[in-house]
């Protein structure tokens, strides 16, 4: 098997199968494979189909379109944060108490639709009828509405986020505990490199898009 051109989240799914670990860069990855392969002992050979069986699976790749187009669109798991019982009860908390707060708006969001769009902003107007929390007024931010202090910063997945701008800011990166977000400012051609790297490397990329890839770009 040419675990080369498979994806990382493809290589750790087969170690997850075969109950070996998943941590590691993707070279690690192959590494683990092709020695779990070498230790098993060989498999006597299944007998070959008769050649109508062999026909009629032509025909329906043939009918059905391009096999290699297919398999291009086929879905891979993505990766995964290896984190202990403690944070996990962190997380699904913090996702518990987000469902029951409300959402802060401006101060008049009803009135103005410019205000409307813009995002929270204390109120401080001596008059002001949202300040002295009066009925019919939309919540204001306080202390209490904070969550829980142990899984402050974390991405819903559980991936601590590294903000990164160029490949060299990717080396030191624990794939089993953060992830990679790419800067907003970061081009096309810079983006794809990263892209790649990170595929070696075992990272996901939190913000990952679709580039279409020509000239030299490539």
């Amino acid at each position: 098997m040419a675990y080369e051109d498979m994806t990382v989240a493809e290589l750790k799914e087969v170690l997850r199968e075969q109950g070996l670990p998943v941590s590691g860069k993707k070279a690690d990855l192959i590494a683990r494979l092709n020695d779990s392969a070498s230790e098993t002992p060989p498999t006597e050979p299944a007998e070959e189909a008769p050649e109508a069986e062999e026909e009629q699976e032509e025909e329906f790749y043939e009918e059905e379109g391009d096999y290699e187009d297919w398999e291009d669109d086929f879905h891979t798991a993505r990766q995964k944060p290896v984190l202990d019982d403690s944070t996990k009860a962190a997380l699904e908390m913090r996702a518990s108490q987000s469902k029951k707060q409300p959402s802060f708006r401006r101060q008049e969001w009803f009135r103005y639709r410019r205000l409307s769009k813009t995002g929270y902003r204390k109120p401080k107007g001596k008059d002001s009828k949202m300040r002295m929390n009066r009925k019919y007024r939309s919540p204001m931010a306080r202390v209490g509405y904070g969550k829980v202090a142990s899984a402050r910063g974390l991405h819903p997945s559980g991936f601590e986020e590294v903000l990164v701008h160029n490949i060299d800011e990717l080396d030191g990166i624990d794939p089993e505990r953060q992830a990679v977000r790419i800067g907003s400012s970061v081009g096309n051609r810079k983006r794809s490199r990263i892209h790649d790297r990170a595929d070696d490397l075992g990272l996901r990329v939190l913000n990952r898009r679709p580039i279409e890839r020509k000239g030299d770009i490539r």
